[in-house]
C-alpha cells in the first residue's frame, strides 16, 4: 500500500509564505506525477499545481507567479512554496500522486494524502 504524508500547513497573515511538503511511502516503483489540490469550505476541490515527467509543471491561474512546485524524485517527495499568500488561498491542501507503479503487483493507481490546513488571515 502507499501512504502520502503532508506537512507544512498553518496559519499565516496575508503576504506571508508557507512551504508544503508531501512524501509518498510504500512499495513504490515509480510515480508519474505529483501535485496539490485544494478545497475551500463550500467549494469544489481544484487543482493548484502539478509536476510531471521531465519536471513539466502546470498551475492554476490564481497562483501563477506566487506558488512554485518542485519534486525530489529519489525521495518521492513534492514541495510547494507558497508566497504572497492571500485570504482566498485558505483551504485544505491535498497531495496527490498520479500513476504510481507498485513493486508488489505492478499495478498503476493514484493516491491522495489526508490534507493539511492552510489559513491566511489577519
Amino acid at each position: 500500500q502507499v501512504q502520502l504524508v503532508e506537512s507544512g500547513g498553518g496559519l499565516v497573515q496575508p503576504g506571508e509564505s508557507l512551504r508544503l511538503s508531501c512524501t509518498a511511502s510504500g512499495s513504490i516503483s515509480s510515480i508519474y506525477a505529483m501535485g496539490w489540490y485544494r478545497q475551500a469550505p463550500g467549494k469544489q476541490r481544484e487543482l493548484v499545481a502539478r509536476i510531471g515527467s521531465a519536471d513539466s509543471t502546470n498551475y492554476a491561474d490564481s497562483v501563477k507567479g506566487r506558488f512554485t512546485i518542485s519534486r525530489d524524485t529519489a525521495k518521492n517527495t513534492v514541495y510547494m512554496q507558497m508566497n504572497s499568500l492571500k485570504p482566498e488561498d485558505t483551504a485544505v491542501y491535498y497531495c496527490v500522486a498520479d500513476g504510481v507503479v507498485l513493486t508488489t503487483t505492478w499495478s498503476v493507481d493514484n493516491y491522495w494524502g489526508q490534507g493539511t490546513q492552510v489559513t491566511v488571515s489577519s
